[in-house]
């Protein structure tokens, strides 16, 4: 069976002279991608690194994070990929978890990286442009790809639960393989396809269905480092962009940057929209605006970020999160898993090839969510009369911060550290670009003194910037129920915690 990382050497086959990836005026033709993974390959080969062992992969959104995945898998090793802006314990716990010996990261955030790397005691490899390619100038390069069984794992993605300490999805090799190809296909990639690679990669929506899927299908990967409207609708013009895939926030952004009235977007065929919801003024406003037709989609890190698509073949459903992909099956249960009836309100469950293998050493967490042989989403929705899929509710207590997950429980248990602090509530409050901001109600000990700013600066010390909460409140006491239990929705909120 192959490993993930024949999708590289096949592409190689295919034409190694065809562009692969591209960062503004650097160009990486398939040949120099795949040299560039065996010279990584050979560099954390002399480091012990084997089939099976973890890797950390703290990278953003430049070359260097394919030459390291399909390096790191060319090994037969797992990529576990991290956010480069986690700060140090959020590192160490990651690189802990997985039992990563080695951590590949961006010089940039180098204290965080090392620091975390010491603390978990894994070694800590910076990849700091020019120095980084001398490395790789004095490795053996690795040729041969390693077989993997199937079922091997292939990359362990850090996904908090609502119960606290973020838990490892651990996909295999089929699932990223299945879920690449189904990628390439939902949006008919080919070779000569261009598509934008502004998600993170570190993530599953931008990791597997735009860089595997890109790579999948021979076509090349134009990268944008970090998010920005008026420079993404550049590159969609300069590179000839024709596959665009991003979260709502990202098409909020782009239709109403001032730039947005004299972009050149006319080689985008499609956009994919995932993450969260899609606002339907939003999808209208930019099929009208750029003329390209924006399809959404719904998956999970559990699930390779693959469940459901809006087919661009078929009647598309404004607010839904359309069909079933290839090889997956839905239904909406009750609380007893009882399949509900159609249009009736209930948790959505799945069988997929994407499913996760396991949330890595974490037996009961994964019995529980893969009850009776159906994964749980946590996700509530209804099903219409022509399969389509549309999400009501989401997981009780999780906040989407401009696509990304924040879950309440983690937030809560660092700020609980906090000296002065006896009782916290982190809740989503409206924000009106980036859908939600996180947000905390805080009940100080007696005798104790804090301001939100204090608060604040302390939480943004000590978890990635996407997280900390914004808005910060003190209560003399936080609502309860009769067992004593926060109860987070009778708690009331400044009217200047919700901004736009």
């Amino acid at each position: 069976m192959p490993n993930v990382a024949s999708m590289l050497t096949d592409a190689v086959a295919g034409g190694a002279e065809r562009p692969a990836v591209k960062l503004d005026d650097t160009v990486i033709p398939y040949g120099l991608l795949d040299a560039a993974a065996q010279r990584v390959a050979g560099l954390l080969r002399a480091k012990g690194v084997g089939p099976g062992d973890r890797v950390g992969l703290q990278l953003p959104n430049v070359p260097y994070f394919p030459f390291a995945y399909y390096g790191i898998l060319r090994l037969g090793a797992v990529v576990v990929p991290m956010n480069p802006l986690l700060k140090e314990r959020e590192v160490a716990f990651q690189l802990g978890d997985s039992g990563a010996e080695v951590l590949v990261a961006w010089h940039q955030f180098a204290d965080a990286a090392q620091g975390g790397s010491v603390e978990a005691g894994a070694e800590c490899v910076l990849v700091t442009p020019g120095e980084f390619e001398q490395a790789l100038g004095g490795a053996d390069p690795v040729a041969e790809v390693v077989e993997r069984a199937p079922d091997d794992v292939a990359v362990i993605i850090y996904t908090s639960g609502t119960t606290g300490t973020p838990k490892g999805a651990a996909l295999t090799h089929h699932n990223l393989l299945d879920a690449a190809e189904v990628g390439r296909d939902l949006v008919e990639s080919r070779p000569d396809d261009v598509s934008l690679g502004a998600l993170p990669l570190f993530h599953v929506f931008g990791m597997n269905s735009g860089m595997n899927a890109t790579m999948r299908a021979g076509g090349c990967l134009t990268l944008l480092p970090r998010f920005h409207p008026a420079k993404a609708l550049e590159i969609i013009a300069r590179d000839r962009v024709t596959i665009c895939l991003g979260v709502p926030t990202m098409y909020t952004a782009m239709l109403h940057d001032p730039s947005a009235d004299t972009a050149d977007t006319s080689t985008l065929k499609f956009c994919v929209s995932g993450g969260a919801a899609l606002p339907v003024e939003v999808l209208r406003g930019f099929d009208e605006k750029f003329d390209c037709t924006v399809l959404e989609g719904y998956g999970l890190s559990e699930t390779t970020g693959m469940a459901t698509f809006n087919r661009p073949d078929r009647e598309r459903k404004p607010g839904s999160i359309g069909l079933p992909v290839r090889g997956v099956d839905i239904r909406i249960v009750d609380g007893e898993d009882n399949e509900l009836p159609q249009g009736e309100v209930g948790e959505i469950v799945l069988k997929s090839p994407h499913v996760m293998r396991e949330y890595w050493n974490r037996p009961e967490a994964t019995e529980e969510v893969m009850r009776g042989g159906w994964f749980h989403t946590g996700d509530v929705g209804r099903m219409d009369e022509d399969g389509y899929t549309f999400i009501v509710d989401r997981k009780k207590d999780l906040i989407i911060r401009g696509g990304y997950n924040v879950y309440p429980r983690e937030i809560e248990e660092v700020l609980y550290e906090h000296p002065a602090v006896r009782e916290v509530a982190v809740i989503g409050v409206p924000h009106e670009s980036l859908g939600e901001e996180v947000a905390a109600a805080v009940s100080l000990k007696d005798g104790a003194q804090a301001t939100p700013e204090e608060l604040r600066d302390y939480m943004k010390e000590r978890v990635a910037a996407y997280k900390y909460p914004r808005s910060i409140w003190i209560l003399d006491d936080l609502p309860k129920g009769p067992t004593g239990k926060i109860l987070k929705r009778e708690i009331s909120v400044p009217e200047t915690a919700s901004s736009g």
